[in-house]
Order: structure tokens, then C-alpha cells, then sequence
């Protein structure tokens, strides 16, 4: 009795392997942006059930559509923008001063041994101090008008971008770089076209970080001696227990972190395209 089996030819192989799934795919991030959505309104629909019902106690958190209601009447007096406008605009200077000098000195500390060996051990020593605790110093340093806020933004901003610049220049692939070596470019050509771009990905993913850091210097800078500012908002709401003013002033904090993480985000899509 012959054999009825017939070999695979290598094209029917190629169409066989062809119906492989990738087993490893769950590991691709995909773009769920509906989720976010619905968790944000379900946890909302839960607070004003709780607080309708006295399952939770009006002392302990507001009713979410008296806080909207509280958004809303500070929008239409205007105080809104009186606090918003000098937040903002602390918060884009100080940061921008500290997140430009922190990318410079980071990526100068992961290029060159002797800028590594005498800062290094400089940014460990003040990574780990409170920023918060050197207000009265900044204070008494710049005065407690706005130059004082920008530098306590400034250098909690600085340390932290210092930190993730040159660890995201240390991980570049050695590889890479010895094969531009090998290509003949120059140093600085190198740097420019495998260092930095390397080094993009985490030196954005620490702006993230240096920017929520540098939110709450500014509430910690604008509850001492500011009269506008989202931080001398919530103090007065807080010194008052006004909790729907309160948690007014938590959410504009909260939407104000989402949009600058929004930004981040699409800068790192139109600066890291390559890796698509």
C-alpha cells in the first residue's frame, strides 16, 4: 500500500508559516483611548451617588457637580484666568529654565568623563533634598516675589532631568555607535545623529516626571506670600474648608498635569517617528 502523503511544496511551507501568529504581540502597546474616558466618568458617577446617598459624608468629600458648579462660577467672575494666568506663567518659566539646563548638563555629564566624575556625585548630593524645604532660603535669596517661585521650579525641575538625561545617553546601544565609527563619522556627528535621538525616548519620558514635580513646587511657591496662583487658591479654600473651592483647585491642578502630559506625548510621536 503506497503512501498517500505527499510533501509540502516550499511555496505551500511559506504559506504555512505564513498562518503563525506572533505569539509575543500582547506585548505592543495599543491605543486604548475610550478607556480612560470611561474610567474618569464611572469613578465621577460613583463619587455623586456617594455623596447624594450619605454613603459618603459631605465632610469628607463635595458632591462632583458643586465643585463643576464652583468651576463654573469662577469662570464666569473671571477669578479663574486672575489665578490661572500667573500659574501658568510660573510654571513655564521655571520649568523651561530647569528642563533646558538639566538636558544640557545631562547630556554633557553622559559625553565627557571629567564633567561625569566632578557632577555626578554634585547631583546625587542634592537629588535627594525636599525642594519644598528650600523655599524660605530661596526667599530669602530672590525675595518673595516671583523670582523666588521660578527658582524653586527651576531647580526642582533641574535634578531630576539631570538624572534621566544622562542615564538615557548611558543606555544608548554601544553598538551603534561603533558602527558609525566604522562608517567614518565624526564625533559630533555622531552625537547628533545616534546619541540624541537614542537618548530622546528616556530623556522625554523623564520630563514627565520633572513636570508633575515642578506642579507642585508651584502650589508649594504660590502659598507663600502669592495673591494669584492656583497654590494661594487652594490655601484660602483649604484655610476656609471650603472643600467644593478646594477640589476646584485640585482639578484645575489635575487637567493642567494632563495636558502638559498630552504635550509631552505629542512630542515624543512627531520627534520619535523612527521608531514606528
Amino acid at each position: 500500500m503506497s503512501d498517500t502523503t505527499m510533501p509540502h511544496t516550499p511555496t505551500e511551507a511559506r504559506a504555512e508559516a505564513r498562518t503563525v501568529s506572533f505569539r509575543g504581540g500582547g506585548f505592543a502597546p495599543q491605543r486604548k483611548r475610550w478607556v480612560g474616558g470611561v474610567v474618569f466618568v464611572l469613578l465621577i458617577a460613583i463619587a455623586e451617588w456617594g455623596t447624594r446617598s450619605g454613603w459618603i459624608s459631605a465632610l469628607t468629600l463635595p458632591k462632583p457637580s458643586d465643585v463643576l458648579e464652583t468651576l463654573i462660577e469662577l469662570h464666569q467672575s473671571g477669578l479663574l484666568y486672575k489665578h490661572l494666568s500667573p500659574s501658568l506663567s510660573r510654571l513655564v518659566v521655571g520649568a523651561a529654565l530647569g528642563a533646558s539646563l538639566g538636558v544640557g548638563v545631562g547630556v554633557l555629564i553622559g559625553l565627557f568623563s571629567y564633567i561625569r566624575a566632578g557632577l555626578v556625585p554634585l547631583v546625587a548630593a542634592i537629588f535627594p533634598i525636599p525642594k519644598i524645604a528650600l523655599l524660605p532660603l530661596f526667599v530669602i535669596w530672590f525675595g518673595i516675589d516671583e523670582g523666588s517661585k521660578y527658582a524653586l521650579i527651576a531647580f526642582g525641575t533641574f535634578t531630576p532631568t539631570v538624572v534621566a538625561t544622562y542615564g538615557a545617553v548611558d543606555n544608548v546601544d554601544r553598538s551603534l555607535i561603533r558602527m558609525g565609527q566604522s562608517f567614518g563619522l565624526s564625533w559630533l556627528s555622531i552625537v547628533r545623529k545616534i546619541v540624541l535621538p537614542g537618548a530622546m525616548p528616556g530623556i522625554l519620558s523623564g520630563l514627565r516626571i520633572s513636570l508633575a514635580i515642578a506642579i507642585i513646587l508651584l502650589v508649594a511657591a504660590e502659598m507663600l506670600g502669592a495673591e494669584y496662583g492656583i497654590g494661594a487658591y487652594i490655601l484660602e479654600a483649604g484655610a476656609l474648608y471650603d472643600l467644593e473651592r478646594l477640589f476646584a483647585g485640585v482639578l484645575i491642578l489635575s487637567v493642567l498635569g494632563v495636558v502638559l502630559s498630552t504635550v509631552i506625548g505629542l512630542i515624543e510621536r512627531h520627534l520619535l517617528d523612527w521608531r514606528s
